[in-house]
């Protein structure tokens, strides 16, 4: 898979670079579809599930233990399928993690009991979080590295048209049965056949499979040499800004359903303006992602994130520092989509970082670690939220922001480490 350092323009891109483009959007967008399906009907689901009305306690706990089980999915997947990627190729890889995220969210719609659908979200979220990874690396080896900016945005922007068709199915299928919106999660997996055939691996891979022979990297090669400061640092950033981020992504659903003038809609109201809410979100963090990239374009990737991270913290304590009405909320909404921007800089930033076959391994695992946190943010949050009121929540969640701008200074500013002498790989990224 050819990739020369001479295109500049679109007409230079060649059909391989296309398909691979094509095959990791889609699969960014299916992505989105699948991770935010749950999260607009947890809490009516979950009663449901229970046989208690929306507003016990009960499903406040098992609602956020079933997120949280999801995040940590997510992180294993991430290590899974990334090391995965690294051993089979990236374009195998992709097609095993879209399969594994739209069989287990289609699941969903078996749940008869709330441990069922913990299992499926657990499930689906192995295929959600490698699929990350290995799109990421599959675009970073096969288009031009000067492009890495704008790819990173348009990549993002996959994420963000699916979750934003999260927001129209619920919205579109409030009457019908909550279970019924898991069904959408299997359309994923009819774009599987097409990527195993038209999407090759990477030259990228190939060369460095070969270089590698018996000696290929593992995952205790990110904590060793130079590699070790990268990892712990990333680790660090990609933990305290994705736990404030899922933080609000989960509790800020749950928060507008129960403030005062939302509450006393019926439920299908209330899924609808909650479906509105992230509409506003998603088509707003699509503006954010281009502006993230032309800000790194001229200040760097580090700085971007560290800006944007710190802007997020501001507007988070301003939007839930203090009780407010849905109508002021709605003017912080496209605020925080617009922050949220910085975090498709993570899909080019990354996989650069790590030799070629610890690629989808190191940039997985960092980023996907992070999931963990998330995951215990979400029950921990939920728990010290009183009854009826997640401004708690979205407080504490909205605090970690803070810190991740900080050490965002200190990570590298984008070249990548050598290869180590057991990768070996030779190649130029």
């Amino acid at each position: 898979m050819h990739k020369p350092h001479t295109q500049t323009r679109f007409s230079d891109v060649t059909p391989t670079q296309w398909k691979a483009g094509i095959a990791a959007w889609l699969g960014w967008l299916f992505d989105g579809l699948d991770m935010h399906l749950y999260t607009l009907i947890a809490l009516p689901f979950v009663a449901q599930l229970l046989h208690v009305s929306q507003q016990d306690q009960r499903v406040n706990f098992y609602s956020s233990w079933i997120q949280a089980a999801f995040m940590v999915g997510w992180a294993l997947g991430g290590a899974l399928f990334g090391r995965l990627g690294d051993r089979i190729g990236r374009s195998r890889a992709l097609v095993l993690t879209i399969l594994t995220y739209a069989l287990f969210t289609g699941a969903g719609f078996l749940a008869q009991e709330w441990w069922h659908l913990l299992v499926f979200r657990f499930l689906a979220a192995l295929g959600i979080g490698g699929e990350w990874a290995v799109g990421a690396a599959l675009l970073a080896e096969t288009w031009p590295k000067g492009w890495r900016y704008w790819l990173a945005a348009v990549l993002q922007t996959g994420v963000n048209i699916g979750v934003l068709l999260a927001g129209v199915t619920t919205h579109l299928m409030a009457e019908l049965p909550y279970r019924s919106v898991f069904l959408v999660g299997l359309a994923p997996a009819l774009i599987t056949l097409w990527i195993r055939r038209a999407v090759p691996e990477t030259d990228d891979w190939h060369a460095a499979k070969h270089a590698a022979g018996q000696h290929e990297p593992g995952i205790a090669d990110l904590f060793r040499g130079d590699a070790l400061r990268t990892t712990l640092l990333t680790m660090a950033v990609c933990a305290l800004s994705l736990s404030g981020h899922w933080g609000f992504v989960f509790w800020q659903a749950q928060h507008v359903r129960r403030l005062p003038e939302v509450v006393a809609l019926s439920a299908d109201a209330q899924t609808r303006i909650v479906s509105d809410a992230w509409i506003v979100l998603m088509l707003a963090s699509i503006v954010g992602n281009f502006l993230a990239a032309g800000i790194a374009r001229r200040l760097g990737y580090k700085r971007t994130i560290a800006l944007m991270a710190a802007a997020y913290f501001l507007t988070m304590m301003f939007a839930y520092g203090v009780p407010r009405t849905l109508g002021s909320l709605w003017w912080c909404f496209p605020l925080l989509g617009l922050w949220s921007g910085f975090f498709a800089l993570f899909t080019m930033y990354l996989p650069p970082l790590f030799p070629t076959l610890l690629r989808t391994t190191g940039a997985g695992f960092c980023y996907n670690i992070g999931r963990i946190a998330s995951a215990a943010g979400i029950v921990v949050f939920g728990l010290v939220s009183p009854v009826g009121d997640q401004r708690v929540a979205l407080v504490c969640a909205g605090v970690l922001f803070l810190p991740a701008a900080l050490i965002a200074l200190a990570m590298p500013d984008g070249e990548r480490v050598e290869d180590s002498p057991n990768a070996n790989d030779g190649t130029d990224f």
